[in-house]
């Protein structure tokens, strides 16, 4: 077995087609995006005993005690805690096993990260039929969490070396994959806790098994999909652009990841990473509260405010709240791959100052758009913040992989990632607590956004002076070329594709047919994500 996953193994040959990898990428990042559809469980599983009312816990019982209480059920602020270890263990393994990805390559990679998801998902479900909440954690939060980091760095590398010409599109394909994941899996897992039901059970737990099933092929499809390129590929008929000749910004040499840590340009990135993700991040989950708050039953065309409706207003405007969310997550995916590839043409510096000015004009009219009760303005500008703060996540790779080079891109951005495990504590502490604080003076719910969209517009205006300073890198920090060809070597690129499928049949020409093929294995599924979630955006509409 572990032959067929050694790195050697998938260098392609001459005949193969580049666009079979994008597909493989997106089939392991719609599995593990389904990180963001988590809080789908949080509401059965927190009457996963009581059924139809939640047991609820004494206050003898603490947040320890309910990991191992088989008597209660788990409060929703304690389940919320899986969701938060994803995060903080997907920047933190990525960051940690990067650099053993490079050398391992894709594949090996991509099935660790298999196992791990899909046999957290089933150390859940086991934790659910014992109503063992520390089981849940160490099996998705720990174990989950480590597989949801090395899939999402897995396909970085790869994509770039196979799409030198176009960085940035490749790269938005795939993570446009993981911004997708829990539009396939919210209304999976829905439709599934809804079969399985039963007067005795929720559901999720057999939930659990099949997805963690169904994951586990799409992971292991998308995993032995993976090749390489030969050492010195690149696209028939394409040459790389002059250095000199206004690309400045896009190195021919590489950098090795221990040493970027020291290096003012990844740190200069890093805030850049973290300012936009921390203004995008902080109000996706106050997007719904928000509009509700601000527009109160103008939403449902009941001139009263907020706190002036009834029990069915709130249920009617709930439901509108609920579609502009998935609205929103249109928006957030459909950016990954629209300003990633628009960063092809305009730079990656060029797309950043786009989202940092655009964005700080939107953030800085948000208030006045409520004010004057434009439900179009303030939705319109919500919609184009989250599609930057998507594209912002799809367009770093490209962005480190021109300043950094490509040898150990993937590497380098998994310790990029720490800045996403940054932002998303800095993001929604800033918005919920400023919420609180103005509440606390008693401003109106209507305008208590106000003073929290100027502070975001601060941060955006940090990302842009951060992305102002990056400048071409110091030659002093890049490998020599004995240091290069030693990761080469380390990295098993000492072989051509000739050596390699002497062994293994010859070349690798694919039938166009499977390409297509692989494809529709990834867009059929997402196509239906997308379908239900325009169900979804059809109650805002309305």
């Amino acid at each position: 077995m572990s032959g067929i996953l050694d790195k050697e193994r998938i260098i392609a040959g001459p005949g193969f087609n580049r666009w079979l990898v994008p597909p493989a990428a997106l089939a392991i990042h719609l599995c593990i995006g389904m990180a963001y559809g988590f809080s789908v469980f949080w509401l059965p599983l927190s009457k996963a005993l009581g059924i139809k009312d939640a047991i609820k816990c004494g206050p003898d019982v603490g947040f320890f005690a309910e990991l191992f209480t088989t008597s209660c059920d788990w409060k929703i602020s304690t389940l919320g805690w899986m969701y938060t270890l994803f995060f903080v263990l997907l920047g933190t393994s990525a960051a940690t096993w990067g650099g053993w990805l490079e050398r391992a390559g894709p594949r090996k990679a991509g099935v660790v990260s298999a196992v791990c998801w899909c046999g957290g998902m089933l150390i859940s479900a086991l934790g659910i039929y014992l109503h063992q909440f520390w089981l849940m954690i160490l099996g998705s939060g720990v174990i989950g969490g480590i597989g949801l980091g090395l899939g999402y760095i897995s396909p970085v590398s790869t994509l770039i070396k196979w799409f030198p010409d176009r960085r940035g599109m490749a790269t938005g394909m795939a993570i446009m994959g993981f911004g997708g994941g829990a539009m396939i899996g919210s209304p999976l897992a829905a439709d599934l806790m809804k079969y399985f039901a039963t007067p005795t059970s929720v559901g999720v737990m057999q939930t659990f098994v099949v997805m963690a099933l169904v994951y586990f092929v799409f992971m292991m499809a998308g995993a032995f999909g993976y090749r390489v390129p030969e050492t010195g590929w690149k696209p028939e008929g394409w040459t790389p652009p002059p250095v000199q000749a206004g690309n400045g910004m896009i190195t021919q040499r590489h950098v090795h990841v221990k040493r970027v840590w020291g290096i003012p340009q990844f740190w200069l990135i890093w805030m850049v990473l973290t300012m936009n993700v921390s203004a995008g991040i902080g109000v996706i989950g106050m997007a719904s509260p928000m509009l509700q708050e601000v527009f109160g039953g103008s939403l449902i065309g009941v001139a009263k405010k907020f706190g002036e409706l009834d029990k069915t207003q709130l249920a009617a405007i709930a439901a509108v709240a609920a579609g502009f969310t998935a609205l929103l997550s249109l928006f957030n995916i459909g950016g990954r791959f629209f300003w990633a590839s628009l960063s092809d043409k305009l730079g990656r510096k060029v797309t950043y100052v786009v989202f940092f000015v655009l964005g700080g004009i939107l953030y800085a009219s948000i208030p006045g758009s409520a004010a004057a009760g434009s439900i179009v303005l303030f939705v319109g500008a919500f919609c184009v913040i989250l599609s930057m703060y998507g594209g912002g996540f799809a367009t770093v790779p490209a962005y480190l992989a021109d300043i950094f080079g490509t040898q150990m891109v993937g590497a380098i951005h998994g310790r990029l990632l720490t800045a996403w495990a940054t932002a998303g504590i800095l993001g929604p502490v800033v918005v919920n607590y400023m919420r609180e604080y103005q509440l606390g003076l008693g401003i109106p719910r209507e305008q208590v956004y106000n003073q929290t969209m100027y502070i975001l517009t601060g941060m955006l205006v940090v990302g842009l002076v951060c992305n102002l300073l990056v400048r071409p890198l110091n030659p002093k920090w890049f490998m020599t070329d004995a240091e290069l060809a030693e990761e080469k070597r380390l990295a098993h690129e000492k072989m051509a594709a000739s050596e390699v499928h002497r062994t293994n049949g010859g070349a690798d020409t694919v039938n166009p047919a499977m390409v297509v093929l692989a494809w529709l294995a990834v867009g059929i599924p997402l196509a239906w994500g997308i379908y239900r979630t325009l169900q979804s955006v059809a109650k805002f509409f309305a």
